[in-house]
């Protein structure tokens, strides 16, 4: 990071990269959050799409004002002490969950790709994680970053061979997913995509915004990283509906999609698969870290914390990843609608 700031380009390439993961890559987000809703699930993308631009831009901003060194700032500034610190639980207890869900994806794409024990993915993905979170802020943005552009390729890339190969089917898109977990309407599921994406996020976007160059980049970057998330969602989804009776039990449906296009698009979707997980997850314990401790004040602290969530990430990985997006995800949604609340209003009203 030079000088001047975080650029345009690197706020929406972190931005995205904080956003996407396990979940969006393999499909399985999609999946539960819009394809099973058939042609409203297209919908639901286009209301997600603008809801990223506007709170990602809300977010940063106050990042930028209160100089934020974790999520914890703006809470407090947007809902004060008394629901601000209920709020912080929430995202504090969320982040582990997401870290949890990464490691889980991970273990599910060796299981289903390379016939491997899903531990050894586990295991792989929780040490590069610890690793990166222990160099601070700088080393997460310019990892986050640096990956994007290969992650949004790599998913739009696959997803118009697919379509391609097997036109999309629009009129019969929704995915029978067997049950509807905790959405049952479309509407409901882009506002908790959103929702659950936000309170993720915020961990990140906070110092984010503290450290881009100005106002321009943060309303740039958020704009980029809206329309990159948008884009590379509805690519997904219409890949997924050209595969409908094919995917539905799958963990990782998107992986099953580029192996009909070749046995090598389906390595190198793999691999860039891992790597995208691995924003995510990095994003997720630097959030929860960063929390806990200052780990660049107090790295002795720092690496105990980051050792610690580590090992209990893992353990609560073998939970599964299918799991974990079906459930803990529209939890986190439903929670992180006070948060979109809190943030509209105070935007709006301030």
């Amino acid at each position: 990071m030079n000088k001047k700031g975080v650029s345009t380009l690197k706020v929406a390439a972190t931005y995205i990269g904080t956003v996407v993961g396990a979940g969006f890559a393999t499909g399985q987000e999609l999946l539960q959050f819009f394809s099973k809703f058939g042609a409203m699930g297209l919908v639901g993308l286009f209301i997600s799409t603008v809801m990223f631009i506007v709170y990602g831009y809300i977010i940063m901003d106050l990042g930028k004002k209160l100089n934020a060194r974790s999520h914890v700032e703006i809470i407090l500034y947007l809902s004060g002490n008394q629901i601000g610190k209920v709020i912080d639980y929430i995202i504090t207890i969320f982040l582990f969950g997401s870290f949890s869900a990464m490691i889980a994806g991970t273990g599910a794409l060796f299981t289903q790709q390379l016939n491997l024990p899903g531990v050894m993915g586990n295991i792989l993905m929780a040490v590069l994680t610890a690793l990166t979170v222990l160099t601070g802020i700088n080393g997460v943005i310019n990892s986050i970053s640096f990956v994007v552009p290969f992650l949004l390729a790599a998913v739009i890339g696959t997803s118009v061979f697919s379509i391609m190969n097997t036109s999309p089917d629009i009129a019969h898109a929704a995915i029978n997913t067997g049950e509807y977990g905790l959405m049952n309407n479309w509407f409901l599921a882009a506002v908790l995509y959103v929702s659950y994406n936000t309170i993720l996020s915020v961990a990140v976007l906070g110092p984010l915004g503290a450290s881009a160059q100005n106002k321009k980049a943060i309303r740039n970057g958020s704009i980029l990283g809206g329309l990159g998330l948008g884009m590379g969602s509805v690519m997904i989804y219409f890949a997924l509906s050209g595969s409908a009776s094919e995917i539905a039990g799958l963990e990782v449906p998107m992986i099953y999609v580029a192996g009909k296009i070749s046995y090598f698009a389906q390595i190198i979707y793999a691999l860039v698969l891992t790597a995208e997980v691995y924003t995510t997850s990095v994003g997720a314990l630097y959030g929860f870290v960063a929390r806990i401790t200052d780990i660049q004040k107090n790295p002795v602290n720092g690496r105990i914390v980051v050792a610690v969530t580590t090992v209990a990430a893992l353990l609560a990985s073998q939970f599964g990843f299918s799991n974990l997006v079906k459930y803990l995800y529209p939890v986190e949604g439903y929670c992180g609608i006070i948060l979109l609340v809190c943030l509209a209003y105070t935007t709006f009203s301030k």
